[in-house]
Order: structure tokens, then sequence, then C-alpha cells
């Protein structure tokens, strides 16, 4: 799972794919608002832009005979989104991501998935839409951490599943830090495999990550 507040930058964040250090996990708390008060959370909240929001995609690619093995990252800082809290529940999460703006170490491969692969071109965005409220049972202390599982309607390629994502989230008093990650099977959203003329070729799955910035709307 995406730990809050990493760099935006391509280093690996998807727990499910690595062991995250202690300093990594730890949240970061400079951000806190003490004169906030607890319990104020209530109403809506939208994503606000930054250097450290994004929505991007983490892969597994295989080069030549010998299957060697690179790993490709691509991030767009592009999203927009809304989310809801009454109480301790989040009511509602809309969050869009324009994929044309897909940037990885790789300009070959960000024009590539133009027409390849999750096709920006024909299918220029994906959304994720919370399917069922998620209850905190208590409202969270401002700075503090907590660790959710959202479940909704993952829209790529024009295909929607159903996914449940694991997410790290943290109200700070003026901002919500939402940080997570998914594993995605292209098979779910009609996507074939990208390859490069039989040298370079992508598995069958892949991580969607993301982290998000809210604020009061």
């Amino acid at each position: 799972m995406t730990r809050l507040r990493r760099p935006p930058s391509p280093d690996r964040t998807a727990e499910s794919t690595t062991e995250t250090s202690a300093d990594d996990s730890a949240p970061d708390s400079t951000t806190t608002s003490a004169t906030t008060p607890a319990g104020e959370a209530d109403g809506e909240w939208v994503v606000t832009p930054g250097a450290q929001v994004w929505v991007g995609y983490r892969a597994q690619e295989e080069i030549g005979p010998t299957a060697l093995h690179q790993e490709a990252v691509g991030r767009t800082p592009a999203v927009s989104g809304t989310l809801t809290i009454t109480g301790s529940i989040i009511e509602s999460v809309e969050v869009t991501a324009d994929m044309t703006k897909l940037e990885s170490d790789k300009d070959r491969r960000d024009d590539r998935m133009r027409s390849d692969g999750i096709e920006t071109d024909a299918f220029p965005e994906a959304t994720f839409a919370l399917t069922e409220p998620i209850d905190l049972g208590s409202v969270p202390a401002v700075g503090e951490a907590v660790t959710v599982s959202a479940t909704g309607d993952l829209t790529i390629h024009g295909a929607t599943s159903s996914v449940t994502m694991e997410l790290e989230a943290r109200w700070n008093g003026d901002t919500i830090d939402v940080a997570g990650s998914t594993p995605i099977l292209f098979d779910d959203y009609g996507i074939e495999n990208p390859s490069v003329a039989g040298l370079i070729s992508v598995e069958d799955a892949a991580v969607m990550e993301l982290q998000l910035t809210f604020a009061r709307a």
C-alpha cells in the first residue's frame, strides 16, 4: 500500500510488492493543524493539486529472450475528485484521473500507451467511485493516520470492475491526505498486454497507486 507523503518519484511505494521501512511508514505530522477541533471534518472535500498528488501505475516489463525484468512506473498529476464525510462515516468518494497526462521515465513507453495497452487516446480517463460507505468507528484525532478498506467501482480502459483498495488516510485539520494501491488484472478491463516487436512485453497484472490531498470545498 502506498504510504502517505512519499516523494513524487518513481520509487517503489506499493506494499503489495515490497517491504516498507519503519521510517517510510511513519506519517509526517508537520502539517497538522492544532487549532482545528476534533469532529469538524464533516462536509465535502475536494482534491487539491500539488507535487504530492498523483494517480499512477506500477508494472513489470520483460525484456528480450532472457526475460530480464524491469519495473515501469507512470503517474499523472491531473487528478480531480470529492470526498464527503458525516461524523465517523465516509459517505462518498469520487476520483477522476486524466490518463493522457501519464508520464514515466521513458517517452517511448508513454507514447506507446496512447494507442496500446490502456490506450489513453481512446480512453482518456480513469475513475473510482466508492460504492460502500466507510465506517471509521470514531472520528480520528487531528494528525492521526488510519488504515481503511475502500470498496468501489474502478473504471479503466472504458471497463468497470469492483475493487477493494487499501488506503491510509490522515486528517490534518485543513487537509486530508490519502494514499493507497490496488492490484489490477488487465483481463478485467479488456486491456491487451503491451508489447514491442517481441522485445518488450508486460506482465498481465499491474498495481494502481494513488496519493491525494483533499481540501475543504
